[in-house]
C-alpha cells in the first residue's frame, strides 16, 4: 500500500501520537500535520494526499464544514472523521457528507491502523455500534458542568474505571504517559479524590464505567 495521509487537529501532542502509529504502517508517508479546515484544504492544493484524519472541533472551520467542502473540491480525497463526539447524529450526518470513516480519538492503535487499511482499499469504518446511548450525550454534558471537569478527563477518568494503567490510557488516546497523569492530577483535584479506588468508586456511582 502506498498512501499519503494528511492529519487536520489543531492538538499537537495527539498528533505526534498519531504520526507515530500511522508511520508503522507500511507504505504510509505522512504529511505535516494542519491544524484547522483552511490550512487543510490549502495544502491540498498544493500537495496531492490519499486520506485526511479530520477533526471535527477545529478553530476557522469546523470538520463538517470542512468535510462539505472536501468532498465538492476533492472528491478523490478519503475522509476519516477522528474525534471525541461519537453521537449517532453526527455519525450520520459524516456519512451523509461522503466521509468513509468515523472513529474514536479513545480507539486503539490496531482499531486505528484497521480502519485506515480499510478505507484505504476501498471500505468504509463506521462506529455505530460504539455511539452514546440515546441521553448519555446531555447526562454527560451536565456531569461536567457540575464538576468543572472537560470531556478528556471524564474519558480518562471512565478509562480508569475500567482498570487501564495511565502507560495504557496514553497509548489508547496517543498521547504521553505524562499528559495522562497530568489530567488524572486535574480530576482528583476537581473532585476532591486522592486515591485509585476513590476514583473508581466515584466512576461507578455516576455511571461512568
Amino acid at each position: 500500500m502506498r498512501l499519503r495521509i494528511l492529519i487536520a487537529d489543531d492538538h499537537p501532542l495527539l498528533v505526534d501520537g498519531l504520526k507515530r502509529v500511522l508511520e508503522e504502517i507500511d507504505g504510509v508517508e505522512v504529511l505535516e500535520p494542519v491544524g484547522n479546515g483552511r490550512r487543510l484544504l490549502a495544502r491540498l492544493r498544493e500537495t496531492p494526499a490519499g486520506l485526511v484524519l479530520l477533526d471535527l472541533q477545529m478553530p476557522q472551520m469546523d470538520g463538517l464544514e470542512t468535510l462539505k467542502v472536501l468532498r465538492e473540491e476533492f472528491p478523490q480525497v478519503k475522509v476519516i472523521i477522528f474525534t471525541n463526539y461519537n453521537q449517532p447524529k453526527l455519525i450520520r450526518e459524516a456519512r451523509n457528507l461522503g466521509a468513509k470513516g468515523y472513529l474514536s480519538k479513545s480507539c486503539t492503535s490496531p482499531v486505528l491502523k484497521e480502519a485506515v487499511a480499510r478505507v484505504a482499499d476501498g471500505g468504509t469504518w463506521f462506529t455505530e455500534e460504539e455511539a452514546a446511548p440515546a441521553g448519555k450525550t446531555n447526562f454527560t454534558d451536565d456531569f461536567m458542568r457540575k464538576y468543572q471537569i472537560t470531556s478528556r478527563e471524564v474519558e480518562i477518568l471512565r478509562k480508569i474505571a475500567q482498570g487501564h494503567t495511565s502507560r495504557e490510557i496514553g497509548e489508547q488516546l496517543f498521547v504521553s504517559e505524562f499528559t495522562v497523569n497530568a489530567h488524572r492530577r486535574n480530576i482528583c483535584r476537581k473532585l476532591d479524590i486522592h486515591t485509585a479506588v476513590g476514583l473508581v468508586n466515584f466512576a461507578k456511582e455516576h455511571g461512568l464505567a
